[in-house]
């Protein structure tokens, strides 16, 4: 808080829970020895007050929304917090839950963090809304469920104990009773003949840290300017005077509150240190990324921009390489990104699309024999080249289309990783628009000049068709495998491969009704020749096998609710693929997953479905109204083409990827490392370009003073850690004794000889319990009728007080009563 920065810690801290009119702001004050706060009778906290009390030599107090001001008048201070109270909230009795921060150094006090909280009410006033009981119990709640906040739960003594709503509330959040200390205030109001004496003894609603009893000044004294010092002094002697609190008045009070508190706070601070430095460690380390941009920012530095310019676009380099090239040091493990995602569209997304675009097995024979009966014209005998050439020139075309997409495909990926990169730039705005601009120019720029080298690719395998290449299987060749396959047609453009495993995964099969079990993951391995899947990826239980015969692909919508992907398989012959499913619906988590198994679906020979509407038209007649010499004809060419083809797509496949790594991928880089400096210094001057935005100046400015005082807090930390000591909470209150006891006693001998309560000590003494002994005296004593000042018993047992020698609470054996159950502490 050093920083006025919010570090979102819980740093352990008081906050003070109690009706409206219950006494919180006067014990507050007292404890400051000033009067600061606002008073009066109704609502008068109205927004929480955090208030941190530091020893110092020197009186003063400041604010967090003022900080620069020091007020030495209290007065001042009061006014101060009635209007920014008012500055949020209104004049008339609204509450807000933003906290107003007030530091006071003074030598008068002991250093605590308290928390003033609006006092419980049930009724709207003013301009209150309706629902102001919930919305100040909302507020109360959220600063008191904290692990690491001690609640003083503030009740006044002329009220019932039992109607407490600070007790309620703390009960609430507390039920341990860990972390809860009672005040009880307005002791000198009480009726008289009546007294708080049970409470204080901690016996009528137990606590584990007891009650302390503290008396304010009424509102008269107040007004009256009565001063705290005199106050204190007056409370003192109310307690050693008034016969049923004499006897524990050393426990009794301001002081000993401030002193049980700042024991109560430095045992609790201890015992949350541990959990927050492990919070302090991890926030400095979530930091430690991003103040690393700032290594190098010399705000004093002359050359500082120009050594942040070198910097950043020497940087931006480096990171776009390594997303291209790939590299250990920056691996997104979400998604495929960079080179990797250029690799999938050159290795799966290209062959697919190349694919994709093939001729229907029925159209490709109808052009041959249209081709070979227009060369032959009137008169005709031997199949002539020219079929052949105009057939194969008309796929060769056909191969731009993917190629161009291709390269677009590619240009975004880039595109997107120039992006990507520039991110670190993002402290200079203008830099990074600059360094995105030129990129992206430079690329648009080779995007024309890759096109122009691919169009001319395939107009160099266009313009002459190698029919002696070694791949070609030739005219005899083809006319020999036409006679052996007059019946059984080979796959479109491939030769039938052996059966190989063409790939392994988990795949969903969507569309199985929930009578037979849903839809189920299945590990499914894809051949050349079949389709199978099994229960699990070891293999060893098959659920089905499925022949690629006669399948086709098709894509399929994505159901509304589901967030899977989806594309289906059927039987072109009408047949059920599966049991009785016409189609199997196989189901991928992204869209990526559905291209990259149909491409290996297409490497198997199953094809996309095409629109079936040209072949169901007449036409479809005039293909197969063929002689039997013309059908060979048709029969020999088409081979001929599948295998040039295939020789074509071949090299083109293996071209592409070259041909785009040179022109785009490793000139864009060449550009960035030696052309991309020149560029951005003679686009604009250098300072307009290293200028920062001023959220990122600010933004720099917190992260590196939010990260020193990280450290220093650490550091803070570890001191505290070796110099201090550790007093254990006391042991829960055991109450059955009194609840028992009490229905077979007459109410005025419940209470026991006060001699069974020894004068407790100082904590200094004592260790950490405040408030008297928690064990009673045995069932003996019950019967004893009070007596009035009982000055003689007491010393008796002052002189054989078992807590004198020993720091700890020993655990007492002898003094447990009979109607206690063993074992019960």
């Amino acid at each position: 808080s050093s920083l006025s920065q919010s570090c979102h810690l819980d740093l352990p801290q008081i906050a003070v829970v109690g009706g409206q009119s219950a006494g919180k702001s006067s014990v507050l004050e007292n404890f400051v020895g000033r009067d600061f706060l606002p008073r009066g009778s109704g609502i008068v906290t109205r927004r929480p007050l955090i208030l941190q009390l530091i020893f110092s030599k020197t009186e003063y107090a400041e604010f967090l929304h003022c900080k620069s001001k020091k007020f030495t008048d209290f007065d001042e201070v009061r006014q101060e917090i009635e209007a920014e109270t008012d500055r949020v909230t209104g004049t008339n009795k609204g509450i807000s839950p933003v906290p107003i921060n007030l530091r006071v150094y003074s030598p008068h006090v002991l250093n605590l963090t308290l928390i003033d909280l609006p006092g419980i009410t049930k009724v709207p006033v003013g301009d209150q809304p309706p629902d102001i009981e919930y919305q100040i119990k909302d507020m109360i709640l959220q600063f008191i469920s904290r692990e690491s906040s001690l609640i003083l739960a503030v009740t006044p003594a002329n009220m019932d104990l039992a109607n407490s709503d600070a007790l309620k509330l703390a009960k609430e959040v507390d039920p341990q009773g860990l972390r809860t200390i009672g005040v009880i205030t307005k002791l000198d109001l009480m009726d008289e003949g009546t007294d708080a004496r049970d409470v204080l003894e901690n016996k009528l609603l137990p606590l584990r840290r007891g009650y302390i009893g503290v008396v304010n000044r009424s509102q008269k004294d107040i007004e009256g300017k009565k001063d705290i010092r005199t106050a204190l002094a007056a409370e003192r002697k109310f307690f050693l005077s008034h016969p049923a609190y004499r006897h524990m008045a050393d426990r009794m009070g301001t002081p000993h509150l401030q002193k049980t508190l700042n024991q109560q706070l430095t045992n609790h601070i201890r015992e949350s240190l541990p959990a927050l430095r492990s919070k302090l460690q991890s926030q400095l380390l979530s930091l430690e990324k991003e103040v690393e941009e700032y290594k190098n920012f010399r705000p004093d530095d002359p050359t500082r921009k120009t050594k942040a310019l070198l910097q950043m676009v020497q940087q931006f380099g480096v990171d776009f390489e390594k997303r291209i090239e790939g590299s250990g040091d920056q691996v997104d493990t979400l998604e495929l990104s960079g080179g990797a995602r250029i690799n999938r569209i050159f290795h799966e997304r290209f062959p697919f699309e190349l694919v994709k675009m093939e001729f229907d097995e029925k159209d490709l024979r109808r052009e041959i024999s249209y081709a070979i009966k227009n060369i032959h014209g009137v008169t005709g005998l031997f199949t002539p080249d020219l079929a052949f050439e105009a057939i194969v020139k008309k796929q060769v075309v056909k191969l731009k289309e993917p190629c161009l997409k291709c390269v677009d495909l590619v240009i975004q990926e880039l595109i997107s990783t120039v992006r990507q990169c520039t991110s670190k730039l993002s402290s200079y705005p203008r830099l990074r628009e600059e360094t995105e601009r030129i990129v992206t120019t430079y690329i648009r720029e080779r995007e024309g000049r890759t096109k122009d080298q691919i169009l001319l690719l395939i107009d160099i395998e266009q313009s002459y068709i190698n029919t002696n290449h070694e791949d070609f299987i030739g005219f005899a060749n083809a006319q020999q495998r036409s006679t052996q396959l007059n019946k059984k047609r080979a796959i479109p453009n491939q030769q039938p491969p052996p059966p190989q495993v063409i790939r392994r995964g988990w795949l969903t099969i969507n569309n199985i009704s929930l009578m037979k079990g849903g839809s189920k993951e299945y590990w499914f391995v894809l051949t050349a020749e079949s389709l199978s899947w099994y229960k699990d990826d070891e293999e060893k239980e098959k659920k089905y096998m499925l022949p690629l015969d006669n399948l086709k692909i098709r894509d399929v919508e994505k159901g509304f609710m589901s967030n899977k992907h989806v594309f289906a398989i059927f039987n072109t012959e009408q047949r059920n693929v599966y049991k009785d499913l016409r189609q199997i619906e196989l189901a991928c988590d992204s869209q990526e997953d559905v291209d990259s198994w149909k491409a290996s679906f297409l490497r198997a020979g199953v094809y996309p479905e095409k629109d079936q509407a040209e072949n169901e038209d007449g036409v479809q007649e005039n293909t197969f109204s063929m002689d039997p010499q013309l059908e060979r004809q048709v029969e020999t060419i088409r081979n001929l083409v599948d295998s040039y083809v295939a020789i074509i797509n071949k090299s083109i496949r293996d071209l592409m990827p070259k041909t785009i790594m040179h022109l785009m991928i490793n000139n864009t880089k060449a550009f960035i490392h030696h052309e991309l400096l020149a560029y951005l210094y003679s686009s604009a001057d250098q300072s307009s370009l290293m200028e920062e935005s001023a959220d990122q100046a600010q933004r720099r400015d917190d992260m590196l003073r939010m990260y020193h005082a990280l450290k220093e807090a650490l550091n803070i930390i570890g001191d505290i850690s070796t110099s201090t000591v550790s007093t254990p909470v006391p042991p829960p209150v055991d109450d059955t004794w009194i609840q028992s006891s009490s229905s077979h006693s007459p109410t005025p001998q419940r209470r026991p000889i006060s001699s069974a309560h020894p004068p407790g000590r100082p904590p200094a003494v004592r260790g950490p319990t405040p408030g008297p002994p928690l064990i009673p005296m045995p069932a003996a004593s019950f019967a004893a009728p009070p007596i009035p000042s009982r000055p003689g018993p007491q010393g008796v047992f002052a002189n054989n007080d078992p807590f004198s020698a020993p720091p700890q609470i020993p655990s007492r054996p002898a003094r447990i009563p009979p109607s206690i159950p063993p074992g019960v502490p």
